[in-house]
């Protein structure tokens, strides 16, 4: 279908002509058909247009407004009109996509993308499913995919204002994980919203028997784990990023872990001796904050542990929980019953271990085989903030800044990417953009973004619940998505257990 006819402009900036009723929308995709081959387009701003002057226009107006003349135009069709503003995305050359340097035909006629126009997207071997193609608020029977194994280990940002979708996004990727099974997956989850204890969740992926483990502190359901953790796995440097010390109190943290080793923890909360001086600020100070973190208190009879850190069992969680994303599997940790400065000490206590583990696999060059691991990490900016990175820096910022060399990658979401420091962003090779509406948020996506969204400013703003924009390294330009219900996926899913899913073919969007 014909939507319009190129009239003028610029590389980057071509004027378009609507066809009357056609109703070019923002962001819509279309196709430029040329010698070379298909140029696609994509709509970035829409005008009226007007063979009338200004004056002539006040004047009408006036009579309608005033004297209510409804005296109609005189050709109206072609007198008034709608204006597109396109930019090139892609030369399609012979089922090739790549760069476009050229413009398209002047007085051309541009036409509607059809899923025959795209056909160079194709499903690579380790897919990661993110939607289905849009174009303005049409949804194309075409799933798009980007290679997991990349596209995980090099990080992905998910940055939205809440309500728009940003949790059902997460349960897509993690439903496509869990199928392909590829990738090992930790999941802290502060909502409980992921397994699905009370409706439908990954629970009911025909592989969560095999493939997805979850861990606890509520009664935990039939086949699932309690959550448990021993104090003498914790390290001074978990706690970077966690909660801030003193110089001093630092010291005192370090010179107990090197005194009494493992059980420096139960030594501080017990008040045993050190050969250091400190001040008793200081030590009284630590151990009332390492008390309440912990959630263990001194007693006549000892030490009392209240919270998910105990001093008596707990010794075998982390490497449990390590051994089984290793095997590719997807591990919640139900952190919806904790402080979030718990919540955050439990994350990098599990990340030290993957990052380290990793680390002596590369040194030993036995990393190729392993999976990748991703960490989806719900409110990013807590952890990856700039004011939280100032003076030191904490395991998920050494994973955003070099987890890509050892195959763990961060799932960060937030709503305020802007404050993330501009070199983190940058490391988040895949974003995908659902509806932000601060005018700062925005920008801070565009200036990091893979492909060039410098006219996109609009196209962000206005899109809606389940609409997306990927822009990505592995991805051949900023392709729309629509973001399937997460709802539509496990029906068909549990009528077909043994086979793949073409999950692009089954869901409808999530509007």
């Amino acid at each position: 279908m014909d939507k319009g006819l190129i009239i003028g402009g610029e590389f980057g900036d071509i004027i378009v002509r609507e066809k009357r009723g056609a109703r070019i929308e923002l962001g819509e995709l279309l196709v430029s058909d040329t010698e070379q081959g298909k140029i696609l387009l994509q709509a970035y701003n829409l005008v009226f247009g007007s063979q009338l002057s200004t004056q002539s226009l006040e004047l009408i107006s006036g009579l309608r407004l005033e004297e209510g003349n409804e005296q109609p135009f005189f050709d109206e069709h072609l007198r008034n009109y709608n204006i597109a503003r396109v930019k090139t995305m892609l030369l399609i050359e012979k089922g090739k996509a790549v760069a476009c340097k050229s413009l398209p035909l002047f007085f051309s006629a541009i036409r509607e993308v059809e899923p025959s126009d795209i056909t160079f997207l194709t499903r690579p071997t380790h897919p990661l499913f993110l939607g289905n193609l849009r174009s303005g608020s049409r949804v194309l029977d075409l799933p798009i995919y980007l290679d997991g194994e990349k596209a995980l280990s090099h990080h992905i940002l998910i940055p939205a204002t809440t309500g728009k979708g940003k949790s059902n996004l997460c349960s897509v990727i993690l439903w496509s994980t869990l199928t392909e099974g590829y990738c090992g997956t930790l999941v802290l989850d502060p909502h409980d919203e992921y397994y699905g204890r009370n409706n439908k969740g990954l629970k009911d992926h025909p592989q969560a028997a095999m493939r997805l483990v979850y861990y606890t502190t509520r009664s935990p359901p039939p086949g699932t784990r309690s959550l448990k953790v021993h104090t003498s796995l914790l390290r001074p440097s978990h706690f970077h990023g966690v909660v801030e010390w003193t110089d001093a109190q630092r010291d005192f943290l370090v010179s107990y872990h090197r005194h009494y080793g493992d059980e420096w923890v139960s030594a501080i909360l017990s008040e045993r001796p050190i050969q250091h001086q400190f001040h008793e600020n200081t030590q009284a100070v630590v151990r009332r904050r390492l008390s309440i973190l912990l959630g263990i208190e001194k007693s006549s009879s000892g030490l009392v542990c209240r919270g998910i850190f105990d001093d008596t069992i707990g010794l075998s969680t982390v490497t449990d929980i390590v051994n089984e994303l290793e095997k590719a599997h997807t591990v919640i940790v139900d952190t919806s019953m904790f402080e979030g400065s718990v919540e955050l000490l439990v994350g990098s206590l599990l990340a030290h271990e993957v990052f380290e583990r990793y680390r002596r696999y590369l040194g030993k060059g036995d990393l190729e085989h392993r999976p990748v691991i991703s960490i989806l990490l719900e409110e990013a900016a807590r952890v990856l903030g700039r004011e939280q990175l100032q003076g030191s820096s904490n395991i998920f910022s050494t994973l955003a800044r070099e987890g890509r060399k050892f195959k763990v990658g961060l799932i960060a979401v937030t709503q305020l990417p802007s404050l993330i420091p501009r070199d983190i962003l940058a490391n988040m090779n895949t974003k995908i953009i659902l509806g932000v509406e601060m005018k700062p948020e925005r920008q801070a996506l565009i200036e990091s973004a893979a492909q060039d969204l410098s006219s996109d400013d609009r196209q962000i703003a206005s899109l809606d619940r389940g609409e997306a924009i990927l822009t990505s390294n592995f991805a051949r330009f900023a392709t729309p998505l629509a973001i399937p219900l997460f709802e539509t996926i496990i029906p068909h899913a549990a009528s077909r257990p043994t086979t793949p899913l073409a999950l692009g073919s089954l869901t409808k969007p999530f509007l």
